[in-house]
């Protein structure tokens, strides 16, 4: 069919508007999320509705949505976070595998909004949900940058903590005084709203380790915050179990590490270190009784000690080192076949190198001190991109 020769090229090339098409029949879309509450979780299956329904109490009408970032709970956290979004558009879940940690599951959560201000929420019903209209009105008019929920501030209370959790929370905020204001009375607090350029300005320099990003958002941020500190008192958890274990002061230690010599050592490299200076006491703990109680011969004693020696490493830096990452079942053992295997090529570039260093210098403290280092460099670099790399199935 011929085109009518009195069209233009840009009537010609114009589609038809039929009846469904016409543009004021098609929807209105309104407003984007002004905050995005970014709440991480793991097994709170039992806190997610009451969470929602106290959002929707104290935020009424306003422009806001929750994310809700979940670490594959395997008790349906996520199934139900999603059963409650097919009915309200402003509850988002997302959904990580392989990979654990509050602090990246706040990041991420962060990082998914397009919204202007950003708060942070625990799922357990433990931080005051009323104050986050008096942090937004607070941010609104500029009185600060971020505003934290504070248990220390005056009229703040850390509730019915005993003491042995009451003096650690004393010894991490004291800790904390190398990375934020001395003014700051809660940098451990997991509950604050903040404009989405102070994240936008430190998400860069993030180490994201651990349980507190909040003092890892003072430490990276590139110029001092302004700050307000607004008084809560901590509640109990309303169900389920805390998350706080032995690993978290570990966690923490590494987020100070990072934040202090990171830039010239990677913090898991310590780490690494930490737990190889372990398994040499380890190994000497097995070589001893087999030689001296059981007589084992040296060559077959040095062998089975080195042997669990590697295994407890494997296993503890699994927990620690790449706690993010952890491996389970299957992956489990082909990481530890990994990671012996590149130890066993690890101890061999040790010696060969210590012996070269010592018949070159004739220092024997040079020597195994060249051969450890290369040793431990060859075992970390190797293990992490072989052992605990997520891209393998």
């Amino acid at each position: 069919m011929l085109r009518n020769p009195h069209l233009s090229r840009r009537q010609s090339a114009a589609p038809a508007i039929g009846p469904e098409e016409d543009p004021s029949s098609a929807p209105q879309l309104g407003p984007g999320a002004e905050l995005s509450i970014i709440v991480p979780t793991f097994n709170e299956h039992q806190n997610i509705v009451l969470l929602v329904e106290r959002l929707r109490s104290c935020l009424g009408e306003a422009h806001w949505e929750v994310i809700f970032v979940d670490d594959n709970s395997p008790d349906g956290t996520a199934d139900l976070v999603r059963e409650l979004a097919s009915m309200d558009a402003r509850i988002r879940c997302i959904q990580r595998h392989d990979r654990r940690g509050l602090s990246s599951a706040c990041v991420e959560g962060m990082l998914s909004s397009s919204a202007p201000y950003l708060a942070v929420i625990d799922a357990d019903l433990q931080h005051d949900e009323q104050l986050l209209p008096v942090m937004l009105a607070e941010l609104k008019r500029n009185a600060a940058e971020i505003i934290v929920g504070s248990r220390y501030a005056p009229g703040g209370d850390i509730g019915d903590w005993d003491a042995g959790r009451a003096r650690m929370s004393r010894v991490a905020v004291r800790l904390s005084r190398v990375l934020v204001p001395a003014d700051l009375t809660d940098p451990m607090s997991g509950f604050f709203m903040m404009h989405r350029s102070v994240f936008e300005k430190s998400v860069d320099r993030l180490s994201a380790i651990g349980f507190k990003l909040l003092a890892d958002l003072f430490a990276s941020s590139p110029e001092p915050l302004r700050f307000k500190e607004l008084p809560y008192r901590f509640r109990n958890r309303h169900a389920g179990e805390s998350k706080l274990d032995s690993v978290t002061a570990w966690d923490y230690a590494m987020l100070l590490l990072d934040k202090l010599i990171g830039h010239i050592v990677p913090v898991r490299f310590v780490a690494f270190s930490i737990v190889g200076a372990a398994g040499v006491a380890v190994h000497f703990a097995v070589l001893t009784p087999l030689i001296r109680l059981l007589g084992t011969r040296f060559v077959v004693a040095q062998a089975i000690a080195t042997f669990c020696a590697m295994t407890f490493n494997f296993a503890l830096n699994n927990v620690l080192t790449y706690r993010d990452a952890r491996l389970r079942g299957w992956r489990w053992l082909r990481g530890w076949f990994l990671f012996v295997l590149a130890c066993s090529v690890g101890g061999f570039m040790n010696v060969t190198v210590a012996t070269f260093v010592y018949a070159t210098y004739g220092t024997w403290v040079l020597g195994a001190l060249a051969g450890i280092v290369i040793g431990a460099v060859w075992n970390y670099v190797v293990t992490k991109f072989f052992t605990w790399n997520r891209s393998h199935p």
